[in-house]
């Protein structure tokens, strides 16, 4: 059974795309998805406690790097579980 991700009562836009998120995230929980989330951040977590294959996306993303091998940080991703655990970053090259 899945939870309904349409809001049935009068509730403002944040509310309800927060109800939406909450709703589709508990559905990909019970479907057995990893990336369940809505976690993002401007860097790698230094704290709390991760799991091994928890992700961050990266919520303020720019080109980085040197003419003909310029990418973004997509997201970062926890290889060694632990607090704060060992983190990656996930690159996407943009071809510039």
């Amino acid at each position: 059974m899945k939870l309904n991700n349409t809001p049935r009562r009068n509730v403002d836009a944040d509310q309800a795309q927060w109800e939406r998120q909450t709703a589709n995230a508990v559905n990909s929980i019970a479907e057995g998805r990893m990336a369940a989330f809505y976690t993002a951040s401007t860097a790698a977590p230094t704290t709390g406690t991760w799991a091994k294959g928890d992700k961050v996306r990266n919520s303020n993303p720019s080109e980085l790097g040197t003419a003909l091998s310029k990418y973004v940080i997509d997201s970062w991703i926890c290889v060694t579980a632990g607090t704060p655990g060992t983190w990656l970053q996930q690159r996407t090259l943009t071809g510039n």
